[in-house]
């Protein structure tokens, strides 16, 4: 019996590619009342958005990171937790529930698969404060 590797799809991302926060901004403090949630955008240059599922060029989906110490695996499929939002449909913007406290957020951008392109197309960490 013969063993078969199976890569994962992985996408190349063009070099210009550009994944970032256009809400909320990095220091930005929340009041923990606003039972709305805090309303974050998605920004992207240089590729598209696109839903998970059809594989496009170019393109692919957010993925939001929160407080995540170190990154996922970006070889892999992101893991959907707490932690990894997913943003398959092809979603710019959400708004989020968090916790009083310090917060960390990372956007990192996935194909068709969720994985992370290569290179990867991921924002600067951002820090916000909900009191």
């Amino acid at each position: 019996m013969s063993e078969q590797l199976t890569e994962m799809p992985n996408s190349s991302s063009p070099a210009n590619a550009q994944v970032y926060f256009l809400s909320p901004t990095n220091g930005q403090v929340f009041n923990a009342a606003d039972s709305e949630g805090i309303a974050v955008e998605f920004g992207l240059n240089g590729m598209k958005v696109s839903p998970a599922g059809p594989a496009v060029p170019d393109s692919g989906h957010h993925h939001l990171l929160i407080n995540m110490n170190e990154l996922p695996d970006l070889t892999k499929p992101l893991p959907a937790s707490d932690q990894v939002l997913h943003f398959g449909k092809g979603q710019t913007s959400a708004r989020i529930q968090l916790p009083p406290g310090s917060h960390r957020l990372q956007l990192v951008l996935g194909n068709h698969v969720h994985i992370p392109h290569n290179p990867p197309v991921m924002s600067k960490v951002i820090e916000i404060e909900i009191k």
